[in-house]
Formats: structure tokens, sequence, C-alpha cells
């Protein structure tokens, strides 16, 4: 598996169709990718693992999210008040 995630990050180029967000509007998409990656790294640092599972969702929320979105959501983040639920 961990042979799968690494060929895929190596033959990335942007975000693939995702059949949850079928339109042209990709705010949620953006937003869910987001809020995954920071889910998956907080699981798996409590765990100890590998963050390499991760990797995929921070390239698909930097693929699709403008810069000042992810600005803005790390310092809520850091401030603790982020409306996402991590």
């Amino acid at each position: 598996m961990a042979e799968d995630i690494k060929t895929k990050l190596e033959n990335y180029r942007t975000a693939p169709f995702d059949a949850r967000f079928p339109n042209q509007n990709q705010t949620r998409n953006c937003w869910s990718n987001y809020v995954d990656f920071h889910r998956c790294q907080k699981s798996l640092e409590a765990r100890g693992v590998d963050l390499a599972p991760c990797e995929w969702y921070r390239r698909v929320y930097k693929s699709l999210c403008p810069i000042s979105w992810i600005q803005k959501w790390d310092d809520q983040r850091g401030e603790g008040t982020f409306a996402g639920k991590i």
C-alpha cells in the first residue's frame, strides 16, 4: 500500500476528479482536503506512524485552494479559532 501511495505522489500533477464534488465550484473540495490533511496528520502523529499517506491531501488542497485561504486557516488554527473540527 505504501508503494501505491508513493507511485501516486510521484505521478501527481493536479487534483483528480472527485465524484463527491461534481460541480465547477471546488470550494468544498478545497475545504474538505484541508481539514482531512490536518485530521490525518493529527491521527498519525498520535500513533507515531509515518505521515506519508497524509501527503495526498496536502497536495490536493494546495492545488485547489488559494494561498490566502490557506494562510488564513493556518493562522486561525494557531490562534485556536479555526471553524473546522480537526
